[in-house]
């Protein structure tokens, strides 16, 4: 499991999704211009509105994804250390975390690494462990075997 390459996922995922995000944002503003030409009353006020209320809910995602993609971008020259912290790949004998940002799972060959967030239950669990160290999530524990 290589770290670069899990923080490469990250960017690329993060890019990806602004760009979904750019895009349909752009598509409801196309939609609320031609809304704008009808002249149905109320439903064209509902109309409006619904629309409004969409492109509200895209921009508050917009701006999550964007925060996340400033947090990972801070990470790019992040070296090992012996004790976990934020930008840590963490190998235990259960599960492989990378301790950045939570986009979920990462599969990456034949290896899978969970990109969780420092403030994610097990990130938190984990944050200031060392090799050897043990956490109990859900009556499951786990031993810290390697920290990248």
């Amino acid at each position: 499991m290589d770290k670069e390459e899990i923080y490469n996922y990250c960017v690329a995922n993060l890019l990806e999704k602004l760009k979904g995000f750019e895009k349909r944002i752009q598509g409801l503003s196309e939609a609320l211009d031609s809304e704008s030409k009808s002249s149905a009353g109320d439903k064209h006020e509902t109309g409006r509105a619904m629309i409004q209320l969409e492109r509200e809910k895209l921009g508050i995602q917009l701006a999550e994804t964007e925060t996340n993609y400033r947090k990972i971008l801070a990470l790019k020259n992040n070296h090992s250390s012996v004790i976990v912290g934020v930008g840590s790949l963490v190998i235990t004998n259960k599960a492989n975390y990378y301790i950045a940002i939570s986009i979920g799972e990462c599969k990456l060959e034949d290896e899978r690494c969970y990109c969780i967030s420092p403030q994610s239950p097990i990130g938190r669990l984990l944050l200031g462990k060392k090799l050897g160290e043990r956490i109990d999530f859900n009556n499951n524990i786990s031993t810290v075997l390697s920290i990248f």
